[in-house]
């Protein structure tokens, strides 16, 4: 997606068309305890009630439609993942009759690697981080023939972008929207949506204190490598960013909220609280944020419609149990 444009509204249509084949659209509702604890409305998109749990099954679906007609012969795939882009991955090759390779870092989500080898993945475990296992996957893709799938690409930004197709399109008073930063196809799929549909609300987003690439990176405008930490949002513990999803976000985001392990427990717990829906660490990392700036920055919140993702709910349940038991801040 460097020095390429966007997807356009027909674009995320188009991929829209192929997600609703296997999903319906996600809900989004405004959670009355959510609003008091945030002082303001606020709407949360659901993407934790989709075939994987989590939005990312929007990008495998249109990478692999994408894949078969580039490469009708292709006998499998291999990609590197800690959890969710791992299960898209492992569903969508499974509706396309191929093979899918996933390799995933040493103490990676037990109940993440079960779900992917209950999707028809095979789990290879290798190195410390997530870096690791994408180096590895890069040598597997070789050695075995194999079609590698980036964490980044233009066809994952599309089908993720139809998840905010739906969430501008059904609630367009929305003023500003936290956007959790993986790989980067979540932000970048919200700042294609925004521009397809010519809206103007802010887009924040979020990073793990815990790992800080994509946070140095914005503000020095050239990827910074920062080490990761982070011991509950892996869906955050990115240690290089990648230079592509840095070309899209440069100057189309409005300010990046790092958020620590703590926070995120808290808002894990304030999401089940207020609305009985389970999130993992990076699902609620959006909360997370706005909780923060509602604290620090209270004039960025207030009396404004705010937008959060529910982007995951696979947190291993013995995990959860902890941040449900730990007891919240005054």
């Amino acid at each position: 997606m460097k020095n390429a444009p966007l997807p356009t509204l027909a674009d995320i249509e188009s991929a829209a068309s192929l997600v609703r084949q296997v999903m319906p659209p996600t809900p989004q509702f405004a959670w009355p305890l959510l609003a008091q604890r945030l002082g303001t409305e606020v709407w949360v998109k659901h993407e934790n009630h989709t075939p994987t749990g989590a939005f990312k099954v929007r990008g495998g679906l249109v990478y692999l439609d994408g894949l078969a007609r580039r490469e009708p012969a292709c006998a499998g795939i291999v990609s590197a993942t800690r959890g969710n882009h791992g299960q898209s991955l492992a569903f969508a090759a499974r509706r396309h009759g191929i093979g899918a390779t996933i390799v995933v870092p040493h103490g990676n989500s037990r109940e993440k690697n079960a779900a992917m080898r209950a999707f028809g993945a095979t789990l290879v475990e290798h190195g410390e981080d997530f870096q690791a296992a994408t180096e590895h996957a890069a040598a597997l893709a070789v050695r075995d023939g194999l079609h590698r799938v980036p964490s980044f690409h233009p066809d994952l930004v599309r089908g993720v972008a139809t998840a905010w197709l739906e969430f501008f399109q059904a609630v367009p008073q929305l003023d500003v929207v936290f956007v959790p930063i993986g790989l980067g196809s979540g932000l970048c799929a919200a700042i294609a949506a925004r521009a397809a549909l010519g809206r103007r609300m802010r887009l924040v987003g979020v990073v793990s204190a815990h790992a800080r690439a994509y946070a140095l990176s914005l503000a020095q405008g050239q990827p910074v490598e920062s080490p990761v930490t982070t011991q509950l949002a892996d869906g955050m513990a990115c240690r290089v960013p990648d230079p592509t999803a840095l070309a899209v976000m440069a100057g189309q985001v409005d300010g990046v909220v790092e958020v620590t392990d703590a926070e995120v427990a808290q808002a894990m717990k304030a999401l089940y609280l207020d609305t009985h829906n389970v999130a993992e660490g990076a699902g609620a990392a959006s909360l997370a944020a706005a909780l923060q700036r509602a604290r620090t920055n209270p004039g960025e919140i207030a009396g404004r419609c705010v937008g959060l993702t529910l982007c995951g709910g696979n947190v291993d349940h013995e995990v959860f149990a902890q941040v449900l038991g730990a007891p919240m801040p005054a």
